[in-house]
Order: C-alpha cells, then sequence, then structure tokens
C-alpha cells in the first residue's frame, strides 16, 4: 500500500507549499491534481500562481469532482499531490453530490494504492461558529472528512506560518 500524507493548515498557512515539497521527496516525478475551478478572475490568479510555481516535473490533472477516478488512473504514475481536500468537498456540496459517500470511497481509494498521495487540506474548526446554516454544514462536513481521512492516513502535517509540524 501507498503511504498517504495529510497535510492540514489555515489560510495561507504555506500548506501548499509543503506539500509540494514532500510530493517530489517521494518521486522524481510527480502528478499534481487540482480540485480548484476558476469562477472569478482571483480564483484564475491563485490557479495561475500554483502552476507558475511548479516545474516541469510535475503532471496535472484538473478534476472537480471525480478524485478517486483520478486517483486510479494515475496510481503507478509516480506520487500524487491532491490539493485540496476542502474545495473538492465544496464542489461535491453545490453539485448536490453525497459527500459522505464520496468520503468514504476516497477513504477506500487511498488503501488501495500503491504509489504515496499526498494530501491538503484547510484546517476548518479554529473559529467562531459561522452565523449561516450553510457555512456551519460545510464546516462541519469539513471537518469530518478530516477526520476520515487523517484516520486513513499514515502522516499527518499541520502547517503554521510557513513551517511543519508533524501530528502524527
Amino acid at each position: 500500500m501507498g503511504k498517504t500524507i495529510l497535510i492540514t493548515g489555515g489560510a495561507r498557512s504555506g500548506k501548499s507549499g509543503i506539500a509540494e515539497t514532500k510530493t517530489l521527496g517521494l518521486g522524481s516525478r510527480a502528478v499534481y491534481i487540482a480540485t480548484a475551478e476558476a469562477h472569478d478572475s482571483e480564483m484564475s490568479d491563485r490557479i495561475a500562481a500554483h502552476q507558475a510555481r511548479r516545474g516541469a516535473e510535475w503532471v496535472t490533472h484538473a478534476e472537480p469532482l471525480d478524485v478517486v477516478g483520478v486517483l486510479k488512473a494515475t496510481d503507478g504514475q509516480g506520487p500524487r499531490l491532491l490539493d485540496c481536500l476542502t474545495l473538492w468537498l465544496s464542489n461535491l456540496m453545490f453539485a448536490g453530490r453525497d459527500w459522505q459517500a464520496a468520503g468514504r470511497d476516497l477513504v477506500a481509494a487511498l488503501q488501495a494504492q500503491r504509489d504515496p498521495v499526498v494530501i491538503v487540506t484547510n484546517e476548518v474548526g479554529g473559529g467562531i461558529v459561522p452565523e449561516n446554516k450553510l457555512a456551519r454544514e460545510f464546516r462541519d462536513a469539513a471537518g469530518l472528512l478530516n477526520q476520515w481521512v487523517a484516520a486513513e492516513a499514515d502522516e499527518v502535517w499541520l502547517a503554521v506560518a510557513g513551517l511543519p509540524l508533524k501530528v502524527k
């Protein structure tokens, strides 16, 4: 079974950079599974900045919904970086998909991988209780999904101010 590494942290904590370094440390060629979609110019700029930071050693698969399918299709091609779990969750929720079933499918797929998978996610439980129902549902879903993946992961890291702190 391939190693699973989960990297969590707040916004702009440095988690993606840490994840990229860890992924490339597992193999000279890596697969980047991007879940973000550019619905506005600000998100387009964020995606472009991520792409500019990566070099030729990355093969990118943009997939907002079928993360499990991409993991299965790319197993055997080297380490994979899934960035990010929380964007994938929001994509699933807005598409009306059953995020719990998808999360269980992801955990099962991680157990079957031969090559390593590094996963980036946002830590969303450290702030105040959101004032609206949708935001509370998302926070709760993200917390549960993070717990499920963390339980499966071989390593869990918390990114704080660009520094990785090993949790598991």
